[in-house]
């Protein structure tokens, strides 16, 4: 099987045979959750409820007028119990609403089924909005934005790639979800005025992509395209790279080169906002490691706090492990189990301390090249570590630390223990600062 790949990346062990032929079900309905009111890039998002209320299923319970937005809803019927700050996934806390679930039926009930044939292009994006869907890879970019460019867009490029060790959330729904995958994507090339769809997916998940070619068969202007198994295959400007040759010049916007690119999952969601009307209030998640009692794929509630995941799935937690929310390359690792579930987590984690990054000493970079060989985005990542340490930013902005797509592999792949993508993670926030007072200024 001919398979597409980009220049630079590198081939890291997998390890999902864990649960890549565990069938999706759901995860028992929490006793509590805990829903941050941001959970996407952009303006968070203000409480609409406060603590005494009465919540439904799919009930919008926060909401933002910026356009760079997702509202958020109640994933379960029950009194909201507070709104207030608690600890966040990502680090620190957030401010969220912590309801207390009422009753045993916690599935939405959508009150009509739509015809997306029979909707206008500003009543889909409407209907994705209100929906509040975000990038559910791990970008968790609002999904309305996304697909409402102001270029001509020809391509919708679709990943199921999965790239990252240990997920297989992806490569369940590309099995058991086709039929809403290919809807859902029918939908978003509406919504972009796309002709063509590509399905980007790792030639390790044969089965998919057997059943998805078999499907597209009589699907004019659709295709899967099979893709090397290499780390970040799944990210947007190698993804584009690989199956459009297309190279992102430094900066670009993805739809500049005419293309958008959407997550399966998010896809998926978009076909059940649309027809069903139905908010993004779950998703598929892998729960995996080799402690894990009960791995697998679960259909979980957003704002699940942690522990009730590692309770439900019978996890070992041995001193030393990492519990790890998102992928292992590009997720938070948690300082602690009380956070719920946030939109865009693709995983819930526990590495031993045998798999884990040890908390070693690490030494000054000793010019190996390795991460400059190995950075998907040409950039040098030894470089760019020691600026970020001293926090030179003048010189973090002329060697482009702002086309950092936050991979990871530099550090997977340092000698030296460098903790590289940390220090260039954490001095983001200032350089994207710097960046609109210069474009306001």
């Amino acid at each position: 099987m001919e398979a597409k790949t980009f220049k630079g990346g590198a081939h890291i062990p997998h390890y999902k045979s864990w649960t890549e032929d565990k069938p999706i079900e759901k995860l028992a309905i929490p006793p509590e959750v805990i829903i941050p009111l941001s959970q996407h890039i952009g303006a968070p998002n203000e409480p609409l409820v406060k603590k005494g209320d009465t919540v439904k299923v799919g009930q919008k319970i926060g909401d933002s007028e910026e356009y760079i937005s997702a509202p958020i809803h109640s994933s379960v019927n029950g009194i909201v119990e507070d709104v207030d700050y608690y600890p966040y996934y990502a680090g620190g806390e957030a401010l969220s609403v912590r309801i207390k679930t009422q009753g045993e039926d916690h599935d939405f009930q959508p009150s009509e089924e739509r015809n997306p044939e029979e909707m206008s292009v500003e009543e889909l994006q409407k209907a994705i909005r209100e929906a509040g869907l975000v990038g559910m890879g791990g970008a968790a970019f609002p999904t309305h934005v996304n697909i409402s460019p102001k270029t001509p867009v020809d391509s919708l490029l679709l990943n199921g790639a999965e790239c990252e060790p240990f997920l297989t959330c992806d490569h369940r729904l590309m099995l058991e979800k086709a039929d809403q995958l290919i809807a859902g994507a029918k939908i978003m090339m509406r919504c972009i005025g796309a002709e063509k769809c590509y399905i980007g997916i790792e030639v390790n998940k044969p089965d998919a992509i057997e059943k998805l070619q078999k499907m597209l068969e009589n699907e004019p202007g659709m295709q899967v395209v099979p893709l090397e198994v290499k780390y970040p295959q799944g990210y947007k400007s190698t993804l584009i790279k690989a199956i459009t040759g297309r190279d992102v010049p430094r900066g670009a916007r993805s739809a500049d080169l005419g293309c958008i690119v959407r997550n399966v999952g998010t896809t998926i969601a978009g076909y059940e906002a649309v027809v069903y009307g139905k908010p993004l209030i779950d998703r598929v998640v892998t729960v995996s490691g080799p402690n894990v009692g009960k791995p697998g794929n679960y259909i979980m509630k957003i704002g699940t706090p942690v522990s009730f995941i590692i309770d439900q799935c019978e996890v070992e937690l041995v001193e030393g492990s990492k519990v790890v929310m998102g992928g292992p390359m590009t997720g938070n690792a948690q300082s602690s189990l009380e956070p719920g579930l946030v939109k865009s987590a693709t995983g819930l984690l526990v590495i031993p301390p045998e798999m884990a990054s040890a908390d070693v000493p690490y030494t000054d970079c000793v010019r190996c090249g390795k991460c400059v060989e190995y950075c998907p985005m040409h950039l040098y990542p030894n470089q760019l570590s020691i600026y970020a340490e001293a926090e030179l930013f003048d010189m973090l902005e002329k060697w482009n630390a702002s086309d950092c797509m936050d991979c990871g592999i530099c550090s997977y792949i340092c000698p030296g223990q460098r903790p590289i993508a940390d220090f260039v993670r954490k001095v983001q926030p200032e350089l994207k600062r710097r960046s609109r007072a210069g474009k306001t200024g």
